[in-house]
């Protein structure tokens, strides 16, 4: 079931509610406790956003830079960076993504980080300098509106921040103007998929994105191509269970047991990829 964005006044009054979100969450971590926004009532914040990053992989960034994390994937460790390129995080929150990323590129590369909400562009100002990264600029700014030239840009990231869109067309048109030909598109997104009783889709989405307004996996990809992308692929990386959302759902006067087989598998952390068409001469044209 294809999704619509909301109008230009609902979409301002979500964009409200989201800033105040996540302005409150890097409050929470400023307090020294963890940003996440995973199911509520039963202890912790699997399974949507925890487990996302290796410890390996992690080693060495600021504590407050993990405990900012809100994702619901790791697009960092599936898009294929190389030294020297820019990349851009849609929604950068506490950077960790910007700070893997600009390791990943090296000192002749950047990662640009653009978020909105004032507190979380401190939070990963303080975690870039935590890190000790030069090769870093966290921007504010809308994904609806990134603030970068033309054609600047050579792979663009995002982990679980499109969903939150009113106007997710325009995003998609955003990062395809700023990706320089043959620029990869590769984020982390909850997906939808299949028919999906609206009131059900509602709560499920209201547990599974903190907010989100998932679109199904054919109407994403439709958008992209829509927006002038090629080479488009959609593939789960975490599938969330009705039995995980059990106490919200139950909550709202639903029969957990009886919705499973119906709802199971329609709910989905994927990657998300696809490409500017255009020459590429990067090392990883090819890859991600």
């Amino acid at each position: 079931m294809a999704t619509t964005d909301a109008t230009t006044g609902a979409a301002a009054d979500v964009k409200d509610v989201v800033r105040e979100k996540y302005a409150a969450a890097a409050r929470q971590v400023g307090a020294g406790d963890s940003a996440c926004c995973g199911p509520s009532g039963r202890g912790g914040c699997d399974p949507i956003t925890s487990d996302l990053y290796e410890a390996a992989q992690a080693e060495g960034l600021p504590a407050e830079a993990l405990l900012a994390s809100l994702g619901c994937g790791n697009p960092t460790a599936l898009a294929a960076l190389a030294e020297g390129e820019t990349v851009l995080d849609l929604g950068s929150g506490g950077g960790i993504d910007v700070l893997l990323s600009a390791r990943r590129v090296g000192p002749t590369g950047k990662a640009y980080g653009i978020d909105m909400t004032d507190e979380m562009l401190a939070l990963a100002r303080r975690n870039q300098r935590a890190a000790g990264l030069d090769n870093v600029e966290f921007l504010k700014g809308e994904i609806e509106a990134i603030p970068l030239p033309d054609a600047s840009v050579d792979v663009i990231i995002s982990n679980c921040v499109i969903n939150l869109s009113g106007d997710k067309d325009r995003v998609l048109r955003e990062a395809f103007r700023v990706l320089k030909p043959g620029g990869r598109f590769a984020v982390s997104d909850v997906v939808t998929r299949g028919e999906i009783p609206p009131a059900l889709r509602s709560d499920m989405l209201l547990w599974v994105g903190c907010l989100a307004g998932a679109l199904d996996e054919c109407d994403y990809a439709e958008r992209l191509a829509a927006a002038g992308f090629t080479e488009i692929g959609i593939e789960p990386t975490r599938v969330y269970k009705v039995e995980d959302a059990r106490d919200l759902l139950v909550g709202k006067g639903h029969d957990v047991d009886a919705l499973a087989a119906d709802l199971d598998g329609k709910f989905f952390g994927a990657f998300i990829r696809a490409r500017k068409p255009g020459a590429c001469c990067a090392p990883s044209c090819c890859g991600g």
